[in-house]
């Protein structure tokens, strides 16, 4: 997975200017799929997306929804691509026998919450087989913009400290589509995290309802990690976000590596990291989406000695109600 480019934050990049006919190209061929019509599952589908490339904290938003929908008396299902997975076949996600190389990491973060987890590429086919097995909701973890699934509610997550960059379609930004018409087939916005961004994006007069959420991270976990010097690491959407929330935690980050999103970590990297760490009397931190991409055998020594910082979502329990109370009346409506 590739690395945001800087000139996707820069609104007046010359590149930015250069590959806006292609962003005009890509943008026009993803809103033709989006139009065409997707096939029902067959139980209420709440789809969690964003409007951007990189990540924005999708996985704690559906995270919160699957704790939802189940505090509720239902048993919903998640489904995904499983990104940096091999998986195409739809497969239920097993954490005893599956790594990231399977099913991607959400898949295995997801799995901790939701009593199935559904990965691969076909998403219709998944949506099925969650039916098949007993779901009684299905919370998809990204896809808003893939056809094949019809949703009946979905939700954009969009970063509070980077908002939709430079408001260009990709190549030349960010965006995966431009995004009114994006907004137009959502049901809210979620922003995550505090930022002028994110502030500006929330009252643009989007037309949708706008909430608000932050990702709190474990008080245990910081307690332990005071005092002690660290080496953060990570390869998500925004490696930079990791490290400012360490540091606005007051946490002493002596040193920090940034990998591409969903890197494939290989053992010649985390023992090369490891070294550095020990040479400096410096701890290993990461995220809990990189820590289970080293769940594999052969990081299994070296494993127990990174840290990873939990967090959870917090935001207004009436807004995921909202969603949820959507779905379910579209769902129950004729087609």
């Amino acid at each position: 997975m590739m690395r945001a480019p800087a000139f996707w934050a820069d609104p007046d990049s010359l590149r930015a200017r250069l590959l806006a006919p292609l962003g005009t190209l890509y943008g026009a061929v993803t809103l033709s799929r989006m139009a065409q019509p997707g096939g029902r599952a067959g139980v209420p589908v709440i789809c969690v997306g964003n409007p951007t490339l990189g990540g924005a904290g999708k996985t704690p938003v559906a995270i919160a929804l699957l704790r939802h929908i189940a505090a509720a008396g239902g048993r919903p299902f998640a489904l995904l691509r499983g990104h940096g997975g091999t998986a195409t076949t739809p497969l239920l996600v097993d954490p005893a026998t599956h790594d990231a190389g399977h099913v991607g990491d959400e898949a295995l973060l997801l799995a901790r919450v939701a009593p199935t987890v559904i990965a691969g590429s076909d998403r219709l086919a998944g949506a099925r087989l969650a039916v098949a097995r007993g779901a009684s909701h299905i919370v998809m973890d990204d896809g808003f913009q893939n056809p094949t699934l019809h949703k009946d509610a979905a939700v954009l997550v969009v970063d509070g400290g980077f908002g939709i960059g430079n408001g260009r379609v990709f190549p030349a930004g960010p965006l995966r589509a431009p995004l009114a018409p994006q907004l137009a087939r959502c049901d809210a916005l979620l922003v995550v995290g505090d930022g002028p961004a994110g502030d500006r994006l929330a009252t643009a007069g989007a037309g949708v309802p706008v909430l608000r959420g932050a990702l709190v991270p474990d008080p245990a976990a910081v307690a332990a990690l005071r005092g002690r010097p660290l080496h953060a690491f990570a390869g998500i959407g925004r490696p930079e976000k990791f490290f400012a929330m360490l540091r606005a935690l007051g946490l002493d980050v002596a040193a920090t590596t940034a990998f591409a999103d969903h890197h494939p970590y290989r053992i010649a990297e985390i023992a090369d990291l490891a070294r550095g760490a020990a040479a400096a009397g410096a701890h290993l931190i990461t995220t809990e989406k990189d820590l289970v991409r080293l769940g594999a055998a052969p990081f299994a020594e070296v494993r127990s000695t990174i840290a990873a910082l939990p967090v959870t979502l917090d935001t207004a329990a009436d807004g995921l109600q909202d969603l949820v109370r959507q779905a379910e009346a579209r769902h129950r409506q004729p087609e």
